[in-house]
């Protein structure tokens, strides 16, 4: 259970905007994707911080509406945010159950994983060269095909050169070696049948 003064509680926008709706948009406070847009009257806003679970005010309903009182899919408080102009919400939760009514993870039917930017483009690109035999020809799909003693043994040639560097002063190679040693480790997990969310995975269960 989150204490009230655990969470980032900033002073509500209702002292110029009386009697407004303010938009409150949720996200998930682990894989920081955006559930769903709801909207807020002073009276939601604290019933969320008392409860700890987002209240909003509904415009159908005309009346409060804790997300989760019929489905169960409650959104549980985490952090709160006020944006630069006083007059939006941005509010962390960690969701319990799907977040849509249609029963999809966000509003917008997309799955809620966590993602990893430009290192989960790469993951995709590795499973492309290796499965789609138009690039066979490629650096990675002919390491694939030496077999993965070969991939493991170029990523122990690849920490070597970046370990060396990191005693060096040249920046520049140091990061070089270090983008060399991501990539091809990336390739190593693929191999063995992993990927970035497994690692992230066993890290969380360390950090528990």
């Amino acid at each position: 259970m989150i204490n009230k003064k655990d969470i980032n509680i900033i002073s509500p926008p209702w002292g110029e905007l009386e009697g407004a709706l303010v938009p409150a948009i949720i996200q998930d406070a682990t894989t920081k994707n955006v559930l769903m847009l709801g909207y807020m009257n002073e009276e939601a806003y604290q019933k969320t911080i008392e409860t700890k679970q987002v209240t909003f005010f509904s415009r159908s309903k005309q009346r409060l509406w804790t997300k989760g009182e019929e489905s169960g899919n409650f959104l549980n408080l985490v952090d709160i945010k006020n944006d630069c102009d006083n007059d939006t919400l941005l509010i962390q939760v960690n969701p319990v159950g799907p977040t849509c009514h249609k029963g999809t993870d966000t509003c917008w039917k997309t799955e809620n994983t966590s993602t990893y930017g430009f290192f989960s483009t790469l993951e995709d690109v590795i499973t492309e060269r290796v499965s789609n035999k138009n690039t066979k020809k490629s650096y990675v799909a002919s390491l694939f095909d030496k077999g993965i003693n070969k991939v493991a043994q170029k990523v122990g040639e690849e920490a070597v050169e970046t370990v060396i560097e990191a005693m060096d002063n040249n920046d520049d190679l140091f990061l070089y070696e270090s983008a060399d040693l991501l990539f091809h480790y990336l390739m190593l997990l693929q191999a063995k049948g992993f990927t970035l969310k497994d690692i992230e995975k066993e890290l969380k269960g360390r950090h528990k």
